[in-house]
């Protein structure tokens, strides 16, 4: 299958594009090659490559920073997916487009996960974005999967797990307050490249949850990930009160993979088997990443 991936140069598309490339032509292409935001350049890339199927990691990621910049966070995560949707359709391709936990409002007792049915409200800018560009997929097309992911950590890029591992080596002595009072499911773009592998077969369409099974504190995910890379650390668990963001983050970020396991198709692991599965793969080049 010839596969376009926007966002190519982020840690999931990188991922993907390791992954896919093994049985799949693979175009990846950065947002210097691709602005998605730009109707006319989707247009023009998705007739020149032509490719049978669109998997859109491209996003507006920085949480805080998009309470301030509401416009190019509603450009990339709202709009993008509209122009990629509507090429897609001319194209007759179909399409596959990462969204966020961040669409809930994070209210659920926890240990009740979210699944794809349940009611949408998100809290921020950035969760408010995401869910545009899911709407505006459903109206566009039908030959469309929309994977609903949380908390995601790879090789490929920043992530909450490389800044304590730089946090903690910078200064062994220094204790490292993490929030403990919001649930989520650290989830490998590695693992969730390989899910998407797995859909392809598919006809699987809508909204699908696939982040890693089970849940931690990121307090809890911090402990495990320094303990699985063997370093010396201190860290104190703090509530989100202690450290107060510019947008709000939802209190209870757990997604159920429904339909997956449903379908028999769910291929995520454990979080912690993945964390210290990454730990153990890729501990040296984290290190020298971290400057040691």
């Amino acid at each position: 299958m010839k596969i376009l991936i926007t966002g190519g140069g982020g840690q999931l598309g990188q991922d993907c594009q390791a992954v896919l490339s093994e049985k799949h032509s693979v175009d990846a292409l950065t947002s210097a090659r691709l602005d998605i935001t730009d109707p006319d350049q989707v247009t023009e890339v998705v007739q020149a490559l032509a490719p049978g199927l669109i998997i859109n990691c491209a996003a507006y990621t920085r949480v805080d920073q998009a309470e301030e910049d509401r416009e190019r966070c509603m450009a990339v995560n709202g709009s993008g997916p509209a122009h990629l949707a509507r090429a897609a359709r001319r194209q007759g391709a179909r399409l596959i487009h990462i969204s966020t936990d961040y669409v809930f409002d994070g209210r659920k007792p926890v240990p009740q996960a979210w699944v794809e049915g349940d009611p949408t409200e998100p809290l921020s800018t950035y969760g408010r974005s995401k869910l545009a560009g899911e709407q505006a997929i459903a109206r566009e097309m039908d030959n469309f999967l929309i994977l609903r992911t949380a908390w995601l950590y790879g090789m490929g890029g920043p992530n909450f797990l490389k800044t304590m591992l730089r946090l903690a080596l910078a200064d062994p002595g220094r204790t490292l307050r993490v929030v403990d009072d919001q649930y989520g499911s650290l989830t490998w773009t590695w693992r969730l490249a390989r899910q998407i592998e797995a859909l392809l077969p598919t006809d699987m369409t809508g909204i699908v949850h696939a982040t890693a099974e089970g849940f931690s504190t990121w307090f809890a995910g911090a402990d495990h990930f320094l303990r699985a890379m063997e370093i010396p650390y201190r860290l104190e668990p703090c509530t989100t009160a202690d450290y107060p963001t510019p947008a709000p983050r939802p209190t209870n970020s757990i997604l159920e993979n429904k339909r997956l396991s449903e379908a028999g198709i769910n291929r995520m692991a454990s979080w912690e088997e993945d964390v210290t599965l990454f730990a153990r793969c890729h501990r040296e080049a984290l290190l020298a990443e971290a400057g040691c």
